[in-house]
């Protein structure tokens, strides 16, 4: 479903068994509207135990509802097959913000910044760090160097090894380097 209009459609074999999943990099918005939607008209329908959107995902989506506001223009590095790039700049135009996706600074047009005093920038989950440092150094040479960074979510999110990895590296044996 990629709408909740499209819910009123859906017609399904046993409407007591049914379950949704979401794309992890999906927005928040139009997935809560969907979920509901599917809710009302399935009332058993069942969903994941957990959350199923990628946290980097939700913090950045969180992070560009609590600046486009703020901003005259908001520019996300990010790459144009990027879903999770994609919906950052959705959330941004849905609230009214000028938003443009780019995969480096090479792709800011002078046109865009005409009339703008504040950019707000942020990048998809999996874009390089330096690709956003590079913006920011090239939006100093267009007279926009007040910088601030802003962290509306911290990432602290922190990942283990499988347990048959960690097995693995506790029962290999020690390396010996030859003098």
């Amino acid at each position: 479903m990629g709408s909740p209009a499209q819910v009123d459609s859906l017609t399904v074999p046993d409407p007591n068994r049914v379950a949704y999943l979401t794309q992890t990099t999906l927005s928040l918005d139009e997935t809560k509207d969907i979920i509901a939607a599917l809710k009302k008209k399935f009332p058993n329908i069942q969903g994941p135990h957990a959350q199923d959107i990628c946290y980097a995902t939700e913090n950045r989506q969180v992070a560009v509802k609590e600046v486009a506001s703020e901003a005259d223009l908001l520019l996300v590095v990010g790459s144009e097959n990027s879903s999770n790039s994609n919906r950052l700049v959705e959330v941004a135009r849905n609230l009214g913000t000028n938003a443009h996706l780019i995969d480096s600074y090479k792709n800011i047009k002078s046109e865009w910044l005409e009339g703008v005093k504040t950019i707000s920038l942020t990048a998809g989950a999996s874009a390089p760090e330096c690709l956003v440092e590079e913006v920011v150094k090239f939006l100093a040479t267009k007279d926009f160097n007040n910088v601030q960074e802003l962290e509306v979510m911290p990432e602290n999110v922190r990942f283990g090894l499988p347990p048959e990895i960690v097995e693995a590296i506790a029962s290999a044996p020690a390396s010996v380097s030859a003098d």
